[in-house]
């Protein structure tokens, strides 16, 4: 019998067909080309109205994804020089911001964390002390999340990178694999790990890369300025009620059969005991995380700014030799995130100086006029929150709706606090509802410990128990504090 050669694959792109990619093209070339053929509104320029058809192309692009986003944002940059929106100069200048260098500077560090293996070792000590029960297991490694994210901006590269194995190899351990034994222990794990990975991504603003960019536009509509502390404080009371009800939550919705670890601190205690005390590199590394904590912490005393801070620590980290220059070269999530995030931060700052924000400004107070400002932050927040659904980042989530839904709360007499917190803390935690809705969602979903629907479900429970905790005890919060 002959043999018949098989089927060429077909052309992909990352992975995907082209045939497949072709609909999303035509989206996101259409829209722009659509916008543009309008007038454009009183009060706002036409180089000004064909920025803005950019960046709505540019925010489609990173939600359909045709190309990976920092494609996407390279095609937006170009696209504005190329239609005189802006000049060569304004269009790279998100390129030379700060805040881009500081995203970039700490994802480098996390590659240290990762190299050095003090970010498990972290996570050993904490087993050690507490994982004696399942649910102290969880508050374990919920506490070493929490930990690296007051520095490593990277969702992927702590919870990924350097949680995930750890709390694999905990539920395998146990004899709890994907299949008949998942719901042993690895299940709650994965789920406790997962929804408190978002929370940790909220509490800080190094938690997740989309915080800086939250601050920068939220700035931009209000003149408020959110650093590095005064993000950690506003989060400080939410997010520790989260810490601890989530978890609970999750221990009724989906109960181990294991209730009892103690196998995970002597684990704990006899891989400590193998790695011996701190190598030079974990000490070095440890400082430096110290070092940046502290500083950006104290901001107001030192005046050092924050990216300044990063640069230093991974100066610090390259002059030790903890970290090669092959490393930073190495670090593609760093090299993406810069490439990304610097085109859509100066779009999304180039487009507020169009006037457009003041047109839709006013626009939007016509359409909540009448309604107290508490049921119009009331309806934009669950609209806010579930329209994750529609977006696989953070990014793309913020980039497309924060500005303009803040406008309109603010249009409807909202104080300014209450509305920029809300709307900057559920950006992340609508990543909650699905497993792409930010980087780590693939990772914990992939390890096969539930089935679509389940994550699913849990997920609309978590998220929404979620923002009903930190709106709450947030309002209650913010108004002890005096900000409303």
């Amino acid at each position: 019998m002959p043999i018949v050669p098989a089927a060429p694959a077909p052309v992909t792109i990352d992975g995907a067909p082209r045939r497949r990619r072709a609909w999303r093209w035509v989206i996101v070339v259409a829209v722009p080309i659509a916008l543009v053929s309008m007038a454009a509104p009183a009060g706002v320029t036409p180089q000004g109205w064909r920025l803005l058809a950019i960046f709505a192309g540019t925010i489609l692009g990173l939600i359909l994804q045709p190309l990976p986003m920092g494609a996407m944002a390279l095609l937006g940059v170009a696209a504005s020089a190329l239609s005189g929106a802006l000049t060569p100069g304004q269009a790279l200048a998100g390129y030379a911001d700060p805040l881009v260098w500081m995203v970039f500077a700490a994802f480098c560090i996390a590659r240290g964390m990762i190299k050095t293996g003090l970010g498990r070792r972290i996570a050993l000590v904490f087993i050690r002390a507490f994982g004696g029960t399942s649910i102290g297991l969880a508050y374990s490694v919920i506490a070493t999340d929490t930990l690296l994210g007051t520095v490593i901006p990277s969702n992927g590269a702590r919870a990924g990178g350097i949680v995930f194995p750890v709390v694999k190899s905990l539920a395998e351990a146990y004899g709890s694999t994907s299949g008949p034994t998942a719901q042993r222990l690895g299940t709650f794990l994965i789920l406790v790990v997962f929804h408190c990975d978002i929370t940790v991504s909220a509490m800080f603003f190094t938690g997740q890369a989309s915080n800086p960019l939250i601050a920068a536009l939220a700035k931009q509509v209000t003149g408020v300025e959110i650093g590095y502390a005064r993000w950690a404080l506003a989060a400080l009371a939410p997010a520790a009620a989260s810490m601890l009800l989530v978890p609970v939550l999750l221990l009724r919705l989906a109960p181990p059969t294991v209730r009892h670890t103690p196998a995970a601190a002597a684990m704990a205690d006899a891989e400590l005991e193998q790695l011996g005390p701190p190598s030079r590199s974990e000490a070095v590394m440890f400082a430096v995380f110290v070092l940046l904590m502290a500083l950006w912490i104290t901001k107001g005393w030192h005046g050092i700014d924050y990216p300044i801070v990063a640069l230093v620590g991974l100066g610090t980290l390259l002059i030790t030799g903890v970290l090669d220059w092959s490393d930073v070269l190495a670090e593609r999530s760093a090299w993406d995130t810069f490439v990304w995030y610097g085109g859509i931060f100066q779009m999304a700052r180039a487009l507020g100086d169009t006037g457009i924000i003041k047109v839709f400004a006013a626009s939007a107070a016509h359409v909540t006029g009448g309604f107290p400002w508490w049921i119009a932050l009331a309806v934009l927040v669950v609209v806010y929150l579930y329209a994750h659904y529609a977006f696989a980042s953070i990014t793309a989530h913020v980039s497309a709706m924060f500005v303009p839904f803040l406008v309109v709360v603010l249009a409807s007499g909202a104080p300014v606090y209450p509305a920029l917190l809300t709307l900057a803390f559920l950006s992340t935690l609508g990543a909650s509802l699905t497993h792409y809705g930010t980087t780590t969602g693939p990772i914990y979903f992939g390890a096969g410990y539930t089935s679509q629907a389940s994550w699913w479900r849990m997920g609309f429970i978590v998220a929404t128990a979620n923002a009903a905790i930190w709106c709450a005890t947030g309002f209650l919060w913010w108004k002890a504090l005096g900000w409303w």
